[in-house]
């Protein structure tokens, strides 16, 4: 390796471990902190995060970077130094742009706000969370106007997540979505109700976690490099390849949310244990974008853990662990209960048809308030006038409806698009993989999960942010984002089980 990669490594490396630094420091907030420990911890947060960007974007760095990229373009390595050059580059342009003191202040933000969210929730009062709320967006729009106007200003917040996507896109992106999944909802809605009382009855706990483990065994999740705990919001974090973290909750009268939620956080886990070791401690680690690291969430908790194949092989042994609660019902009874389609208040929890609107919802009343058309006032009314229009539903309380994600309190405006995208990019993937592997479900049906994920290790999870998320997804579809595949999936799937057919 030349000296100036060598350098830019170096540099970044420091970054890195500040950054890792402070993500260990809000995983403990959201997991073992203390209610008092709020404080103490927003001021270590504000201060990792203000050194780790000035370092990050400091004048030493940039000179790294200028020297780095001359000797990359004659390496003949294949453009794996270009990437990590041009990946740092990136990241570098949007740093600098941003004071130091305003990723300190908002550090420190948001780590109060974390907190008064989760309060308020437990209270259900969303006058308390407001004032808290409110400064996070002002301050979103203090760090969007730090850019260059852009289309929208939502394209900057949504870039963060999302690189190079813009407001327009996902708006088409829903669009294309909203009118067929509106559509296949109703048809739905006209069938006999599935019974599923057998899922609301009381589970163990204790149980229902050790079967979680056993399934996200079977999956893959590298166990010396991670752990699980539990959490107000289930989450994964990530302290490099070698240290994975995910949580899960328990939900009284919804067992299987533990269940789904743990499949769903692995599949985060999964990307990050797979990304070559080389990326460690550069730009280049993590995920492609946060679309990309939702298709995997969404593609091993839905395409997998929702498919028939996967329950035939594991609803025995669901049934052998909760006899009293299962012993009397059917794989077809089981099966059609967990892939109901009936709108409900909990986005978490939504079905597969239903979980769109949701997101849709929630990316509508962040563009309001990015834009000022809506202030923070207006978003119970309008959070209880959406899921009317969209689901049929009124939220009886604020904790079942405006506070029930962590995400704005944590200042993730933007992230809500990446749930939808991943919906669409899984289903991309899942049907590539069939064409490539054509024994797929009958390798689910074996409990056999070693050729899925080494595929996706092998096309996706290695190359850690090597690649944009448009091209990332081409190299392995061939094709571009597309909706299509994800309604078909949809289309077919609730399409048989309403002609009474599970295959």
């Amino acid at each position: 390796m030349t000296n100036g990669l060598q350098k830019l490594r170096s540099l970044s490396a420091e970054v890195a471990d500040l950054r890792h630094a402070a993500d260990l420091l809000e995983w403990d907030e959201r997991v073992y902190m203390p209610d008092r420990g709020a404080t103490t911890h927003g001021e270590m947060l504000a201060t990792l995060r203000r050194i780790a960007h000035e370092k990050f974007a400091s004048a030493e760095m940039g000179d790294a970077i200028e020297t780095a990229r001359a000797e990359a373009a004659g390496l003949g390595d294949g453009g794996a130094a270009e990437r990590l050059v041009e990946v740092t580059a990136r990241d570098y342009d949007k740093a600098i742009k941003v004071p130091a003191a305003f990723v300190a202040e908002y550090a420190e933000a948001v780590s109060a706000s974390q907190q008064a969210w989760g309060q308020a929730r437990a209270q259900s009062d969303f006058s308390a969370f407001k004032p808290f709320l409110e400064r996070i967006v002002a301050l979103k729009r203090r760090y969007v106007a730090f850019f260059p106007p852009a289309e929208h200003p939502y394209d900057v917040l949504l870039d963060d997540f999302e690189p190079s996507m813009k407001t327009a896109e996902v708006r088409a992106i829903f669009e294309a979505l909203r009118s067929r999944q509106v559509e296949l909802i109703r048809a739905l809605g006209a069938a006999p109700s599935t019974d599923d009382s057998f899922l609301r009855v009381p589970y163990a706990e204790a149980d229902m976690l050790a079967f979680a483990v056993e399934v996200i065994t079977a999956f893959g999740f590298d166990w010396s490099r991670g752990r699980q705990d539990k959490s107000l919001h289930p989450f994964a974090t990530a302290i490099g390849a070698d240290d994975v973290r995910i949580t899960t909750r328990w939900v009284e009268g919804m067992p299987l949310s533990l269940l789904f939620g743990t499949m769903h956080e692995t599949g985060h886990a999964l990307y990050e244990q797979g990304v070559k070791p080389e990326h460690h401690r550069s730009a280049l680690e993590g995920g492609a974008s946060l679309g990309i690291h939702e298709s995997q969430s969404r593609l091993w908790e839905n395409l997998v853990g929702r498919s028939l194949p996967f329950w035939q092989l594991f609803y025995p042994r669901l049934q052998a662990r909760f006899p009293s609660q299962l012993s009397g019902v059917s794989l077809e009874q089981f099966y059609r209960a967990i892939n109901k389609v009936q709108p409900s208040l909990i986005r978490v929890e939504a079905d597969e048809a239903t979980y769109n609107l949701h997101v849709m919802l929630r990316v509508e009343l962040e563009i309001a308030l990015i834009e000022g058309t809506i202030s923070v006032t207006d978003l119970p009314e309008r959070w209880n006038a959406g899921m009317r229009e969209y689901l049929g539903l009124t939220p009886p309380d604020a904790a079942r409806g405006v506070l029930q994600d962590i995400h704005w309190s944590a200042g993730l405006f933007g992230y809500f698009a990446t749930y939808t995208l991943g919906n669409v990019i899984a289903a991309q993937l899942w049907r590539r993989f069939e064409e490539v592997h054509p024994e797929r479900d009958a390798d689910i049906r074996r409990g056999e999960f070693r050729p899925l994920l080494e595929w996706l290790r092998r096309e996706l999870h290695q190359h850690g942010r090597e690649y944009r998320p448009t091209q990332l997804v081409h190299r392995i579809t061939g094709s571009s984002v597309d909706p299509d595949p994800y309604l078909r999936y949809l289309e077919e799937k609730y399409g048989r089980m309403a002609a009474g057919r599970l295959n």
